[in-house]
């Protein structure tokens, strides 16, 4: 895998309207992992791979314009309000969130109380939460909007890849073997496995390969303009959630989810 956790596009030098500036601010505000609460710019260096120098113009750049809050104390920086006024517009903006509510509840609300439901989007080659109905035990998935899931290792990121098409696809791959060659062949031949599980059954699965303690199946699923493919899963715990019932009670329900979501019909 890569040294750092963010690399640069091969093209990003090759175009001129591409502002590297802009693209270096958001990769700082995305080193921010679930239940961290501050970073230090020696910890911004090191998971982009930036110079401090850089970094400490960006982070003062941030914290000017509101989207990070700097501690004098520790030297360290947090998230602020204009971040989440950021997130919360996007999520806003996204429709299919709101459509999809209903049939997410009644798709959790099965007969398996350890069923969580989950709507998803592509970023770069993870498959990003946007919505979730968690399930209904107190011990569950601790899985909330804005996880992330391995876009070539997990039922959600592989029915996204299912979904889009073959040219998008092609790219989504060469990205993947561009930024972790080593992992070439274990990826395509995912892949490969997971189109013609959709093709004959409408659906992908991922029985403990993104966690082994985590089973799912998951569909693609379209914006009313074609525009963008999500991804919609049904998982849980893999010690609750059986393979048996997810193929025979939630795969069907999901794939009807999915076409009227889509307002298409299945493959």
């Amino acid at each position: 895998m890569p040294e750092t956790e963010f690399s640069a596009s091969l093209d990003e030098d090759k175009d001129r309207n591409f502002v590297t500036a802009l693209a270096r601010g958001l990769d700082v505000l995305r080193c921010f992992r679930p239940n961290e609460t501050d970073l230090t710019n020696t910890d911004i260096s090191e998971r982009t791979g930036l110079p401090k120098p850089t970094v400490s113009r960006l982070t003062h750049t941030l914290c000017k314009l509101d989207y990070l809050v700097a501690d004098p104390r520790t030297g360290s920086y947090r998230l602020s309000a204009g971040v989440l006024q950021l997130g919360y517009g996007v999520l806003s903006g996204m429709e299919i969130g709101e459509r999809a509510a209903d049939a997410m509840r009644e798709l959790r609300n099965g007969p398996n109380s350890y069923i969580t439901c989950a709507l998803a989007e592509r970023h770069r080659m993870d498959a990003v939460y946007v919505a979730v109905q968690r399930s209904r035990e107190e011990i569950s998935l601790t899985m909330h909007v804005g996880s992330r899931l391995p876009l070539f290792r997990s039922a959600m990121g592989r029915s996204i890849l299912a979904g889009m098409s073959s040219e998008d696809r092609a790219a989504a791959l060469a990205e993947a073997d561009r930024l972790d060659p080593d992992g070439q062949e274990a990826r395509h031949a995912s892949l490969e496995r997971a189109l013609q599980e959709y093709e004959s059954n409408g659906y992908c699965t991922g029985y403990g390969d993104w966690r082994p303690d985590v089973n799912g199946i998951a569909v693609p699923v379209y914006s009313l303009n074609g525009a963008r493919v999500y991804g919609l899963n049904v998982g849980g715990p893999a010690f609750h959630v059986k393979k048996k019932q997810l193929e025979q009670h939630y795969a069907p329900n999901l794939i009807r989810a999915a076409e009227a979501l889509s307002c298409r019909r299945a493959p």
